[in-house]
């Protein structure tokens, strides 16, 4: 069995000890492919370290965070857009979007952001990886501006509403991320994802955040996207077996590495 896990971040220093470690444990639990998107400017080295450590198993994005919008946020473009510029080999625009969680402070900042690496994720034919947290109506506001380009991507961690979803869909290229969320107790994720086509969607780990039970409370990483792969073939009715192929050649098509 094959998995994809589409969104993991394995280049942050909760893995410095233990990173090898973590991508046997990976290999083990059948993952091909891990997508790791970058954060800002501090976390592109150790983004390309690692996939360049792993250059079978691991590949970057180029990305600013919504997070990491801050007053700084031309110097942040600025070197996105050199990365772009050099040969490279970045198999998406991400993670961007909006964040308007716990800071609204930039708001037009982080808009502005999104748009241009939007632009940036046409004019290099590369999908995007979508952080939206608490700004929906604005994602969904920038987004609607593109319905006639070719842009595709993921919307990370998805964990929004029915309504929500059928939204999204309408962006015919996109795929929803599900990951560890689906499994918790309280979530109501589950009824939501049923009303999804299969087709439509990839799985992620997040790591390393979101761990999926029976781990949850542990640092996540990729080898646990099994267990949000057991609770997906769950809502759906099918083998693990079966959700496993078509996630993963989901996910592969938005890469563009589906052979």
């Amino acid at each position: 069995m094959k998995l994809v896990d589409s969104h993991s971040h394995l280049f942050l220093e909760e893995f410095s000890e233990d990173l090898p470690e973590v991508m046997e444990r990976a290999r083990q639990a059948g993952v091909t492919h891990i997508f790791m998107p970058n954060i800002d400017s501090t976390t592109v080295e150790p983004l390309l370290r690692v996939c360049a450590a792993y250059k079978d198993l691991c590949y970057p994005m180029m990305g600013l965070h919504p997070t990491s919008v801050k007053d700084d946020y031309l110097q942040e473009l600025e070197v996105v857009c050199r990365y772009l510029k050099e040969p490279n080999s970045f198999v998406a625009i991400g993670e961007i979007g909006m964040d308007l969680y716990w800071d609204k402070t930039f708001v037009k900042e982080q808009e502005v952001v999104f748009r241009q690496q939007v632009e940036w994720a046409l004019e290099y034919g590369l999908p995007i990886v979508i952080h939206c947290r608490e700004a929906f109506d604005y994602i969904y506001k920038v987004l609607a501006d593109y319905k006639a380009t070719p842009l595709t991507g993921i919307f990370h961690s998805f964990t929004g509403t029915q309504e929500e979803a059928e939204r999204l869909l309408e962006f015919q290229g996109f795929c929803l991320g599900i990951n560890g969320v689906v499994t918790f107790k309280k979530s109501t994720l589950p009824g939501v994802l049923a009303q999804i086509p299969l087709e439509r969607v990839v799985l992620e780990t997040d790591s390393p955040y979101l761990t999926p039970v029976p781990n949850r409370g542990k640092r996540n990483e990729s080898a646990y996207v099994r267990d949000t792969l057991t609770k997906v073939a769950q809502v759906y009715g099918k083998t693990p077996e079966e959700v496993s192929l078509v996630t993963s050649e989901n996910a592969l098509k938005v890469f563009g590495m589906l052979k």
